[in-house]
């Protein structure tokens, strides 16, 4: 439901019910532009448009929250533009809630053109070649006059399989950065910065990250620095380390994830929060999420296949049009890839909708197994996934 308006504070979590066995819970996370039920999923708005849809089919979705980049939108088209504007969610006709990541990540994937000192990130810009600083005053600055309801620090992001010093140089940067995030932060109180646990795949130093954040007065925390080319054993443990740490009253948001299985994995772990670019770029390759994995609609046995995507799923996509069809034009046409956006966020969003009322109903357990054994019929699990449910007491038959 929609809180804007109010005079409520700029984030209250309230948990609805816990997982008797696992940390899994659902909440609600009151917002200053609407209550999102977790555990959530973001799809990936990066340019202030998610790629293939309008805002209100997000809503049709039962989207509650979506993600923006700083780094993007503070290049192109500028903060001055969206604050003139009134703020992102006026800007992109978006009235549910937004968050916007802080550019760090941008470290990492754009590497070749960052340069990263104390000060903050030096990138030549991949639009005209210019050259920006982000600092943690500037990440700030921007996330301020786009407006979201949750904005993230600025971290130093190394990627995960970085090892030696340089990982607990970001680890200790991080948080002095957030220090300085802190300061320059402008709306406290329609605004909430979220903290990043850094510490690469080293067990000390990401517990000290979380040691070290939670000191701090913040209303959420994320994990970060990880789903980045590492074992999902070192994934899920890293995980399971953090949210041991972070305080159970506050939402815990695992940025970059967005398999189903990760998130199944790490709802157990108590993870409230994710995103990924997964879903919407999957489908641009032709690719719809079921719940056996995916379907890839480029191969040549869906010619004939006059079957919805799946016949179980409401959306306007499987209400209406047959894997032959869709056969016939992914890749090619560019409806194909709004066709298949459509069901894949469908697919997300009924996904968490199911762990949420799992969770309520006392049954999420019986949900993981349900799950899981629709997913590898011959019962053979990979052994990371067992290996995490047991570390929280679900054992798969």
């Amino acid at each position: 439901m929609s809180t804007c308006g109010t005079s409520k504070p700029a984030l209250s979590f309230n948990i609805l019910a816990k997982c008797d066995k696992s940390k899994a819970r659902t909440s609600i996370m009151s917002l200053p532009h609407y209550d999102v039920e977790t555990p959530v999923f973001m799809p990936v708005g990066t340019q202030g448009t998610l790629k293939g849809l309008l805002p209100d089919q997000l809503e049709k979705l039962d989207c509650q929250i979506i993600l923006g980049n700083t780094y993007h939108l503070g290049t192109r088209p500028g903060p001055d533009v969206i604050k003139k504007a009134g703020g992102l969610h006026k800007f992109m006709g978006w009235k549910r809630a937004l968050l916007t990541d802080s550019g760090g990540f941008q470290m990492v994937s754009l590497l070749k053109l960052a340069e990263i000192t104390e000060e903050g990130v030096k990138f030549r810009s991949p639009y005209n070649d210019s050259e920006v600083m982000l600092s943690p005053e500037n990440s700030i600055h921007i996330q301020n006059a786009i407006g979201a309801d949750i904005i993230m620090q600025l971290d130093d992001v190394v990627k995960t399989t970085t090892t030696g010093p340089r990982v607990e140089e970001a680890m200790h940067r991080t948080t002095r950065w957030l220090d300085r995030c802190l300061k320059a932060h402008k709306n406290p109180e329609s605004q909430n910065i979220f903290p990043i646990v850094q510490g690469g795949l080293d067990p000390d130093l990401r517990s000290e990250s979380a040691k070290q954040l939670i000191q701090r007065d913040v209303h959420g925390f994320a994990v970060g620095g990880l789903s980045g080319g590492e074992s999902k054993d070192e994934f899920w443990n890293m995980v399971h380390l953090s949210t041991n740490i972070l305080p159970e009253d506050k939402p815990r948001y695992l940025m970059g994830v967005g398999f189903a299985t990760d998130l199944v994995i790490c709802c157990a772990l108590g993870i409230d929060m994710f995103d990924c670019v997964f879903p919407t770029r999957t489908a641009r390759f032709g690719c719809a999420l079921v719940n056996t994995g995916q379907l890839n609609l480029k191969q040549k046995n869906y010619k004939t296949d006059y079957r919805p995507i799946d016949e179980n799923c409401n959306c306007s996509t499987c209400q209406r049009y047959s894997r032959a069809y869709l056969h016939s034009i992914v890749t090619v046409e560019t409806v194909a890839c709004h066709l298949l956006t459509v069901h894949n966020i469908c697919f997300q969003m009924k996904l968490m909708k199911s762990i949420r009322e799992s969770i309520k109903e006392k049954k999420f357990p019986l949900f993981v197994k349900n799950f899981f054994k629709t997913l590898y019929p011959s019962g053979t699990y990979p052994k990371w996934i067992t290996d995490a449910l047991s570390a929280v007491n679900i054992e798969l038959d």
